[in-house]
């Protein structure tokens, strides 16, 4: 089973209970989960390889702007799946293409889309250790 880092961001952590139906339901076990606050520090060191981008400033001022869930998912072919399940980066444009995704239902444009998820496997260790740094722990405990 492949692992994959997911994020519920400040903009949809109201509809978190919606969001978790829809991971379990696409066949995903969600390993382990945290509802915390970043810092715009740990959000700067998180988001770094967009540093010097027109859009670094206003993400790390978002994802620092109130509570984010991050989750640990793990099914077949995680990454892929949790990546379709959100639909496209833009809000707008999964209203079009991909009207049931995540980000249609919950997000709202580019940046406010409701949920991050790791792009690669190699990603996926690094952000994984970056919100669990001593390991995790079976979430449905």
């Amino acid at each position: 089973m492949e692992r994959t880092l997911a994020i519920i961001k400040p903009d949809a952590i109201k509809h978190a209970d919606d969001i978790l139906y829809a991971i379990e339901a696409a066949g995903f076990t969600i390993i382990d989960k945290k509802r915390i606050q970043l810092t715009v520090d740990q959000a700067r060191d998180f988001y770094v390889e967009h540093a010097g981008k027109p859009f670094y400033q206003p993400l790390t001022a978002f994802m620092s702007s109130g509570p984010v869930m991050v989750m640990i998912l793990s099914r077949a072919d995680a990454i892929t799946a949790w990546r379709t399940l959100l639909g496209p980066t833009n809000s707008n444009a999964a209203r079009e293409s991909a009207p049931s995704s995540i980000r249609a239902r919950f997000g709202t444009d580019g940046q406010r889309n409701a949920c991050h998820g790791s792009d690669s496997p190699k990603s996926a260790d690094r952000e994984i250790r970056f919100f669990f740094p001593n390991g995790f722990s079976p979430a449905h405990l």
